[in-house]
């Protein structure tokens, strides 16, 4: 949510999804603002390619026609305004381990997931 207020008011609601055995949480803030006490962070990435490349896929699979440069034009700025804003910008925290997922396959990225988790309760 752009507006601070939004944010406040959800940030109760998503701690309540966190139940035994755990929770995994997608989001730009989950590590930063909403789960800051997580065992295990990661920072998932892939290059503007890559997500407007995923995208412009899931689109077309859907049937709804997409252009690759607006696609990459809306990532863009979506980042810069998420890594901009003033309340819980878009950054990697400490301690979290970082995913480049430009080149794996969704099983890769899992496994490397799993293996990080692994190696915490070890």
């Amino acid at each position: 949510a752009i507006y601070p207020k939004v944010r406040d008011a959800l940030l109760t609601l998503q701690r309540e999804f966190r139940q035994n055995p755990g929770l995994v949480a997608d989001g730009r803030d989950m590590a930063s603002r909403i789960f800051t006490d997580a065992v295990l962070k990661v920072y998932l990435t892939a290059s503007v390619q890559a997500r407007a490349e995923r995208r412009y896929k899931q689109l077309i699979a859907k049937g709804i026609s997409a252009r690759m440069d607006v696609l990459l034009q809306d990532l863009q700025e979506r980042d810069a305004r998420d890594i901009n804003r003033g309340t819980a910008p878009l950054q990697r925290v400490e301690g979290a381990y970082l995913l480049d997922t430009s080149d794996l396959s969704v099983d890769q990225a899992v496994t490397q997931v799993l293996n990080w988790y692994a190696k915490l309760h070890h």
